[in-house]
């Protein structure tokens, strides 16, 4: 009978602890409301800065990581099901390109820079793995009746659709910052030369995030987003040299002097060739920031619907 009984106890034992190391599949429908707060640093690919390589890339080889800078957001998450949620998010990005902190012969020369703030607002789609398993048991052998961990592990990979604001500016000889789109550096809305851009443009963000959730309700992870844009004018470097005489007379001197602050390393660089063609300042390709964040979140857990007592009478 006592070996009965001890075999009947461990039975328990075993199946208690088992049934305390899996959530229950359907448990996730009660926390389906997130908010969450990110930080982190942020980075730029486009004309200027960029690797020591010539020409540009548009690739993580091309990233100058000295020129990274912060990133900070905050969102909020819903839960579809448990594999696919949606979300929107508020992300401030700092970005910056310096020819200068290249080894590139030619971008040197050239001698261009920038900084800008990226306020972007975006909602995306995620779908990925949820866990349902623990970290750990409750009821154990080892740790008989005592409280355990509750580990959840998330993996998304997600895609969306933003808009966001930038205003590039430029630092001139004297170490002044000046705004860079009044200047029309590249000839915006003169004979010839391309439409003023504008300081509003689309994103699409694209990217990835683990995140691990602690008894249910708190969680800290790490996102990485990329983000497609649709234009070539956040360093505010696209096209062609312009004219300095024409710039100097339509916009003043200092609209000149920012478009072309080249060096003189290499001669004739930033001038029109034999046949007037024009030099080459910047690439065609459109611009793209990126950004890797903490996270750190709060799921609101769904509130049981109160009971109402019914009269038998």
């Amino acid at each position: 009978m006592k070996r009965l009984r001890l075999a009947v106890y461990c039975a328990i034992l075993t199946y208690t602890s088992m049934a305390q190391t899996f959530m229950r599949p359907n448990e996730w429908k009660k926390y389906k409301r997130e908010v969450f707060v990110t930080a982190g640093a942020s980075n730029f690919l486009g004309d200027l800065g960029g690797g020591n390589q010539e020409g540009t890339r548009f690739g993580p080889s091309d990233l100058d990581w000295d020129q990274t800078r912060v990133a900070l957001g905050f969102g909020a998450r819903y839960k579809l099901s448990r594999f696919i949620n949606v979300a929107g998010k508020f992300s401030y990005l700092a970005v910056r390109g310096n020819d200068a902190a290249t080894e590139d012969i030619y971008r040197k020369n050239r001698n261009l820079n920038f900084r800008s703030s990226i306020f972007e607002l975006s909602g995306r789609m995620e779908i990925g793995y949820q866990s349902t398993r623990r970290g750990g048991n409750r009821y154990g052998i080892r740790k008989n009746y005592g409280k355990g961990k509750n580990f959840t592990h998330n993996i998304f990979a997600f895609a969306g659709l933003g808009g966001f604001y930038f205003n590039p500016k430029g630092v001139d000889a004297s170490g002044k910052i000046h705004k860079l789109r009044p200047l029309h550096t590249e000839g915006q809305g003169l004979p010839g030369g391309p439409k003023q851009y504008s300081n509003v443009n689309i994103s699409i963000p694209m990217g990835f995030y683990y995140k691990l959730t602690i008894n249910k309700v708190w969680s800290v992870g790490l996102e990485f987003a990329h983000r497609k844009t649709f234009t070539d004018y956040i360093d505010d470097v696209s096209t062609v040299y312009y004219d300095p005489v024409a710039l100097t007379q339509a916009y003043g001197p200092l609209s000149a002097a920012m478009a072309d602050p080249s060096l003189g390393l290499i001669p004739g660089a930033s001038s029109p060739a034999a046949d007037g063609t024009p030099a080459q300042r910047g690439d065609s390709d459109k611009d793209s920031f990126m950004s890797l964040e903490i996270s750190v979140s709060y799921i609101f857990k769904k509130q049981r619907k109160s009971a109402r007592l019914r009269s038998k009478f």
